[in-house]
């Protein structure tokens, strides 16, 4: 395969959704790679910094450092044809930083922001195994959210879809959340 791949960058809270619809999402196309941030914060063995207010210039480094690494293996992962949906909590100044490392003028780059309410989010992450919230809450994660995100690409309120019916959206409307030019 030599054409080049797209990038779709699945971002919102903990507990939004992103894991769950971007496997879903990756499993509509031929050739696809669920990428998930995530892994390279859990790949550190010693020296991982906890993601706490009190901690945050340190934390804030290594969320750079899980994105910077992220980005290079969507891209590579594009160069070689595939469709990979990058999924992490990309909040703030971050979503355009990282929309500007995945190099939107030269990869299609479509970014779906999942915003389903503060009281849904705390119930998904009550049934989850892991738990997001112990140094934040839902409520402030949703505020940074809506307050200090740049409104880019597709912001889905998925608070009473399915993971169906948030795919099939994402999928209809993906043309909404393409960024064609750096941020």
């Amino acid at each position: 395969m030599n054409e080049i791949g797209r990038i779709f960058l699945v971002s919102g809270i903990m507990a939004a959704g992103k894991s769950t619809i971007a496997q879903a999402l990756a499993e509509q196309f031929p050739w696809s790679v669920h990428l998930r941030g995530d892994l390279f914060r859990r790949m550190i063995v010693n020296g991982q910094e906890a993601i706490t207010e009190d901690n945050w210039p340190a934390a804030e480094a290594q969320i750079h450092l899980r994105q910077d690494i992220a980005t290079a293996v969507a891209r590579t992962y594009a160069d070689s044809g595939y469709t990979v949906c990058y999924q992490d909590v990309i909040i703030g100044a971050d979503l355009p930083r990282v929309i500007n490392r995945l190099q939107p003028d030269r990869y299609p780059v479509h970014v779906i922001v999942l915003a389903p309410a503060p009281d849904i989010v705390l119930q998904r992450d009550r049934a989850r195994i892991k738990t997001g919230y112990r140094d934040w809450t839902p409520e402030a994660l949703d505020r940074s959210l809506r307050e200090e995100t740049p409104k880019l690409g597709l912001w889905l309120d998925t608070s009473h879809l399915s993971i169906e019916a948030t795919v099939q959206t994402i999928l209809h409307r993906q043309e909404d959340g393409r960024i064609t030019n750096l941020v």
